[in-house]
């Protein structure tokens, strides 16, 4: 079963993802940056297979945890879909630049990001 993190620092968002994730994927949610981080670095030899992470959050965005990402070789195999409610071009350009694999803005489609998330691990 595949595995997911979710990094939003919004509980409701967090609850709401992982209820429509559960049934068909292994879900860990945590509620900042730097808790994404701290997770992904001592899990760092049972990685997620997908994160899906958001851009504002307290103390260490999303586009931060991007970047310690592409500078360690060890989440290379990481796929990372932005969910965000920051829609403009410039936003989805940095992301897209820092690593992240797609990116979709709030309000969303539980339906179009569970697709986007079989398409990223099928």
């Amino acid at each position: 079963m595949h595995s997911i993190l979710i990094a939003d620092d919004d509980e409701e968002m967090r609850e709401l993802l992982k209820f429509k994730l559960q049934g068909g994927y292994e879900v860990t949610a945590v509620s900042d940056g730097e808790e994404c981080w701290r997770y992904l670095v001592a899990n760092s030899n049972d990685l997620p297979d997908l994160m899906i992470l958001d851009v504002m959050m307290p103390g260490l965005n999303g586009y931060r945890v991007l970047d310690r990402m592409q500078d360690d070789e060890r989440f290379d195999e990481v796929a990372v879909i932005m969910l965000t409610s920051r829609g403009k071009e410039d936003d989805i350009v940095r992301a897209l630049e820092s690593g992240a694999t797609d990116y979709m803005t709030k309000p969303f489609s539980a339906n179009e990001l569970i697709a986007r998330i079989k398409r990223v691990l099928e």
